[in-house]
């Protein structure tokens, strides 16, 4: 098998088992196993050999792109690659909500969310029809039931196609008091988007508004999964474009870089506890989808892939609704996407399940005791959240399971009795990867704090031999409030390195991480610590108290100055002063 990214299976870890959660294992590119995710998504009963599942892994190593971690993001687009004119029709959209009354970003977002959702049900019922007509059969699982509903009127009406040719106030009718009360109810087309939509709000304030916003979603194409995913991502982007609301939304390329560093596989399990919008979600299915074509092709993958794959948690309903629909616009029917307070007792059952886990959590502020759920609260006595979120991770993955999590710089250095003790655990108890230090302006305009990327991986028995630092100064836009682009967008986000120049790795590092991680077995052993990257041993780290900061390590050379003797200066000085005098008295013969 083509070991093409850093982690590596055997043919033995790659069995099948009977209880997907808490058997099986897969080598870890960290060190140890990584737990085996199911061979048969939801169908535990269907009969698959170790012969089978090997085959099935060696033939989608066959056909993967050639992707290597030291050229970067091969084959795959790193941003929403949509024309001018696709831009010019969304931004249109959301000039007619702000000059409809609308001003709220994310209000906006979740209007077009329920409007595009409304129109996919529409296109789910349209194909049904279809099956039907070519099959002669009745339609099967319809989305909208026949006949009249409760007021006596075509339930026909609810579809998009019927509605959208209306006078606006019919359209405004319609949706307010007959859509939105169906949506509410729904059980729908199956997918999770439709569970968040209990609590559906209409909020669009005018027939106009509406009117117009229909037609103008009417005229997006949204055929093609990339095209649908890609015109919600660049809507997300808008929401990053309010400062109150950029809490939601981790860079984009800061979530790529941390996907192709973790380089998720067919056989994970993959967790976000505090998914957002579903950014790390979306982009290990790009990945996926990208390093494994015949992904798609095996009925076990792609059952695991639509149904058991992706899992992500928050406790806001807008979040839950915009990160469905993002996931369902990237082509991910059902994922595991749910209400839940991560860190609350409430959400205390969940243990070992994931095998990679993707997070950027809200770190500030704290929590009470009480609120917390108590077995956090065995493994860190703290009420920090960014504390308490670490011990989350370490609870949710599986034995072998591998993090990629952003933490606040004072998780590095801080000298409370949790800090260090989390930072002991990490290093002694499970494997401590890498520490990447992010610029402090990577959350500008939102925040300026400085935060740093853990990589990590399960073990519960130690493993940690060195650990791998890179401190990255600039990721390709300017560190200020605004935010601007440094580079074309071809020379952006984790491209490959071998195509960045000397003065554009000054403007983007990324492409050097990827092409650096990538042989932090090899060379990168041997690098200096002057250098942007450095491997330290674990004793080290323990001597120095388990301190992760990376300037703790670094070694600054300074260059030697040599100054002229003092007596030489002052020497100059009296000439200076000499030629200053002598200057003076010719200026005063000269006015008499």
């Amino acid at each position: 098998m083509h070991d093409v990214s850093p982690w590596t299976a055997d043919r033995d870890s790659l069995l099948p088992c009977a209880n997907r959660r808490n058997e099986g294992e897969l080598l870890g590119c960290c060190g140890g196993p990584v737990a085996q995710p199911p061979v048969a998504g939801s169908a535990a009963h269907l009969e698959c050999s170790s012969e089978r599942y090997w085959g099935l892994f060696q033939r989608f190593s066959a056909v993967r792109s050639l992707h290597d971690p030291a050229r970067g993001c091969a084959g795959g687009s790193l941003f929403p690659v949509i024309t001018g004119e696709l831009k010019r029709k969304v931004d249109a959209i959301w000039d007619a909500f702000w000059s409809g009354g609308i001003a709220n970003p994310l209000e906006v977002m979740e209007q077009i969310t329920y409007l595009l959702f409304i129109r996919r049900l529409d296109d789910l019922h349209t194909a049904a029809e279809n099956r039907a007509n070519r099959t002669g059969n009745p339609i099967e699982d319809p989305v909208f039931p026949e006949g009249d509903d409760d007021s006596g009127q075509p339930c026909a009406d609810l579809r998009w196609s019927r509605f959208k040719d209306r006078d606006p106030g019919e359209i405004f009718a319609i949706v307010g008091e007959r859509v939105f009360p169906f949506l509410r109810q729904l059980g729908g087309d199956g997918s999770t988007y439709s569970q968040h939509m209990r609590d559906a709000r209409f909020t669009i304030p005018t027939p106009a508004l509406l009117a117009r916003v229909v037609d103008m979603l009417d005229d997006m194409p949204m055929e093609g999964r990339d095209t649908k995913g890609d015109v919600y991502e660049y809507m997300l982007g808008k929401i990053a474009s309010a400062g109150q609301n950029g809490q939601f939304r981790t860079p984009r390329h800061v979530i790529r870089l941390m996907v192709e560093m973790s380089a998720p596989q067919p056989a994970d399990d993959i967790c976000d506890p505090a998914c957002g919008t579903g950014g790390f979600l979306v982009a290990s299915g790009e990945y996926l989808r990208r390093e494994f074509p015949g992904l798609q092709h095996e009925q076990v993958a792609r059952q695991h892939f639509h149904n058991t794959m992706f899992h992500g948690f928050d406790f806001d309903s807008t979040m839950l609704r915009i990160g469905s629909m993002n996931m369902l616009l990237h082509g991910v029917e059902q994922p595991d996407i749910r209400y839940r307070d991560s860190l609350s007792e409430g959400a205390a059952g969940e243990e070992g399940l994931y095998s990679l886990v993707l997070a950027n959590p809200p770190f500030a502020g704290s929590l009470d005791y009480e609120t917390t759920a108590h077995n956090l609260l065995r493994v860190v006595k703290t009420k920090k959240t960014e504390l308490l979120f670490l011990a989350l991770f370490l609870r949710l993955l599986k034995p072998g399971g591998r993090a990629a999590v952003i933490v606040p710089d004072g998780v590095l250095f801080g000298s409370s009795k949790a800090h260090k003790e989390l930072r002991r655990m990490l290093v002694e108890e499970q494997k401590l990867d890498a520490v990447v230090k992010l610029p402090s302006g990577v959350f500008k305009p939102y925040a300026g704090v400085s935060t740093a990327i853990l990589f990590f991986t399960k073990t519960e028995s130690g493993g940690t031999d060195h650990v791998w630092f890179y401190e990255v100064t600039a990721d390709g836009w300017s560190l200020d409030d605004k935010r601007t682009p440094l580079l074309d967008e071809d020379k952006l986000g984790c491209v490959s390195a071998e195509t960045v120049s000397p003065e554009e790795h000054q403007k983007n590092n990324l492409p050097d991480v990827l092409a650096r991680w990538a042989d932090r077995d090899g060379s990168e052993r041997e690098r200096a610590r002057t250098d942007a990257s450095f491997c330290v041993p674990k004793d080290d780290i323990a001597a120095e108290g388990y301190d992760l900061s990376l300037n703790r390590y670094k070694e600054i050379l300074y260059e030697e100055i040599e100054h002229r003797p003092p007596a030489e200066i002052i020497a100059d000085i009296e000439q200076l002063e000499e030629e200053i005098r002598a200057g003076v008295e010719e200026l005063k013969g000269m006015v008499g």
